[in-house]
């Protein structure tokens, strides 16, 4: 459940990304969807667990790493859109 929350989570602040602060805009919007949910998934699966404490009930719901998720989320956004603006990549 936590993993589908962190790519829903990734997803939306791709595509608000996108459509609102403009990032990616010239690479489309899949690209940044794309970009938030890998975001999602890392900030969530790899970054969370180093700093947030371990759950009581494994595969539980866990708002800490949701936070994590969508900070991993932007910061692969931003990542994504100043590697593009730097070198056209």
């Amino acid at each position: 459940m936590n993993v589908f929350l962190w790519m829903l989570a990734g997803a939306i602040l791709g595509w608000i990304g996108f459509s609102y602060v403009r990032f990616n805009e010239a690479r489309g919007m899949m690209v940044s969807v794309i970009i938030g949910v890998v975001g999602g998934l890392v900030g969530g699966n790899v970054i969370a667990p180093v700093f947030a404490a371990a759950q009581a009930v494994p595969g539980g719901f866990s708002s800490i790493a949701l936070i994590f998720a969508a900070a991993g989320a932007a910061g692969f956004l931003a990542a994504g859109n100043l590697i593009y603006n730097q070198w056209g990549v």
